[in-house]
């Protein structure tokens, strides 16, 4: 006869099931097929030996990482040395659904280990119905425990950063493109606005946020002068260009303007400047947040372009999904869907064009080296997404692959093998890794150095105050305030007391120089006699 028991890995703990005895396993397999569903039928043939459950999230996390990895952690030790029966005149078989742990299991304890047949039935039959098998435990319960272990467990794996959330990318490149809008609007607005006054300002300058400093540092044409070249120049950082408005002002043809007008004008403008300033601070802030989410893919292709693919797909990870001919035409959906209708040449590339590759690429080579580049960012997006640590090492690698395959799409020169460029990325990331970790840990090292101090200082001061409220001499705010005033009061007393003494003894100094220059010679000293001489 054999004892069969079937050990079911749940996330709120460890449970071991006994299965009726049977001469051979496999005659169990179509009573159990038949009884799966039913509730009745399976507690016929599978009851409860006994259940272990988890103390807390993270034994269950601790739990959950050596089962797939495939340790036996020292709880699960202790449960099958106590609850299964090893020694006895029937052979104990042990069915588990994971082969790895199964062969760690053999390993450990010397039993003979079950992992298919009817073992895979008689599991999908607990898992079913585990919650009406085990007493205490609700449907409710066991999900709750479910869903709590999977996002725990798939925060430790991933590695989830707070400082690599791309959602932030995504608002940051959406407000940039708004921005854009906006700003070139409102430059519109003012270049209409002022020209009713300076027209010929217009095709002087050209570029927008120039005009606008500009409107706003002159205003009144007429007041224009020599004084004010100095000015001009800093704003266009041209003197030309600065003698050139200083002349049209002088011989413009616009309209006199109120100076009611020109305030509101001003004021206009001060708020474009103020707009396209804070866009370029929103730039550095978009390239300093992709250098810490998707370091690779913003050397590969930059900053905007990259922030742009990340979200069209929605997330960094969404995009590592993708592959590459989707990335290559992402942002070309219409233009495909319509080629696709109309049985039309479908888009070679969608945003990757911006990218300045495409750009430098023949016109016969602009799709291979579209292909190519779309590629290299899938590769670059899968590792920013899933490396430990943000490095732009594959990013520099990728990036000069793409250089070396326009050179020989030009010239005809090879380029290097994939995996030679790859292996010495490795190396260098490698190097880079340990480098940042060595960082790290001495940036750990201070901060606990730091806490220990704060916290030797903290105990000192309680000890201090345990020693004053003992002794009785506990200083309250007013307490204190009247030991200051007290301690004022008799510093100024001192002082009164002081100068008094001190213009006593400068009278005695005096009338003792006095008597002494008016003593008679016997009685001066033969000390002072030879001073007076060699004064003499």
């Amino acid at each position: 006869m054999v004892l069969l028991h079937v050990l079911f890995e749940h996330a709120a703990g460890y449970a071991l099931f006994a299965v009726k005895e049977v001469e051979e396993i496999g005659m169990l397999l179509p009573q159990v097929e038949e009884s799966v569903l039913s509730l009745a039928k399976f507690n016929s043939m599978v009851s409860l030996a006994a259940f272990f459950p988890f103390k807390s999230a993270q034994a269950a996390l601790e739990n959950m990482n050596a089962i797939s990895e495939g340790v036996v952690h020292a709880d699960l030790k202790l449960f099958l040395e106590t609850n299964l029966p090893l020694s006895g005149k029937k052979k104990a078989v042990l069915g588990v659904s994971d082969a790895k742990i199964g062969a760690a299991l053999q390993e450990e304890f010397s039993i003979s280990i079950q992992t298919g047949g009817a073992v895979v039935e008689i599991t999908r039959g607990v898992r079913l119905h585990f919650h009406s098998l085990v007493k205490g435990l609700t449907a409710l319960a066991a999900s709750k425990a479910q869903l709590g272990l999977g996002h725990s467990y798939s925060r430790a794996k991933v590695k989830f950063n707070v400082n690599r959330a791309d959602n932030m990318i995504i608002q940051s490149i959406a407000l940039l493109d708004q921005l854009d809008k906006d700003i070139n609007t409102f430059s519109m607005r003012v270049r209409e606005w002022y020209g009713y006054h300076f027209p010929e300002l217009i095709k002087i300058v050209t570029e927008n946020s120039m005009y606008c400093r500009l409107a706003q540092l002159i205003g009144n044409r007429k007041e224009l002068s020599e004084e004010s070249l100095e000015s001009l120049e800093e704003v266009v950082m041209d003197s030309a260009k600065a003698q050139a408005i200083l002349d049209a002002s002088r011989s413009s043809m616009g309209m006199d303007i109120s100076p009611i007008d020109l305030i509101n004008i001003e004021r206009f403008s001060n708020r474009v400047v103020s707009l396209a300033a804070y866009r370029l601070e929103l730039q550095e802030y978009l390239r300093s947040k992709m250098s810490q989410v998707a370091p690779n893919l913003a050397a590969l292709i930059g900053e905007v372009v990259g922030a742009r693919l990340i979200s069209h797909a929605g997330s960094l990870t969404n995009l590592a999904k993708y592959p590459a001919s989707t990335v290559q035409i992402l942002g070309a959906e219409k233009a495909l869907f319509r080629a696709l209708k109309t049985r039309g040449n479908t888009p070679k590339y969608g945003l990757i064009f911006h990218s300045t590759f495409i750009g430098r690429a023949a016109a016969k080579n602009k799709g291979r080296i579209s292909r190519y580049l779309a590629n290299k960012c899938t590769i670059a997006s899968r590792i920013d997404c899933f490396s430990d640590l943000p490095t732009s090492v594959f990013g520099d690698k990728l990036r000069e692959q793409v250089e070396e395959r326009l050179s020989f799409y030009e010239t005809g020169e090879v380029p290097r093998k994939n995996m030679d460029v790859m292996k010495e990325a490795v190396k260098e990331a490698t190097d880079v890794a340990a480098e940042i970790k060595r960082k790290l840990e001495k940036k750990e090292k201070k901060r606990k150095k730091r806490e220990k101090k704060l916290q030797e200082l903290a105990e000192n001061g309680e000890t201090n105050g345990e020693a004053e409220e003992e002794n009785g001499e506990v200083d309250t705010p007013v307490a204190k305030k009247k030991k200051k005033r007290q301690a004022a009061e008799e510093t100024e007393e001192a002082e009164a007391v002081e100068t008094p003494v001190k213009k006593k003894k400068r009278k005695s100094e005096t009338l003792a120089v006095e008597e002494t220059e008016e003593l008679p010679e016997p009685v001066m000293s033969e000390k002072k006699k030879k001073k007076k001489k060699e004064a003499d």
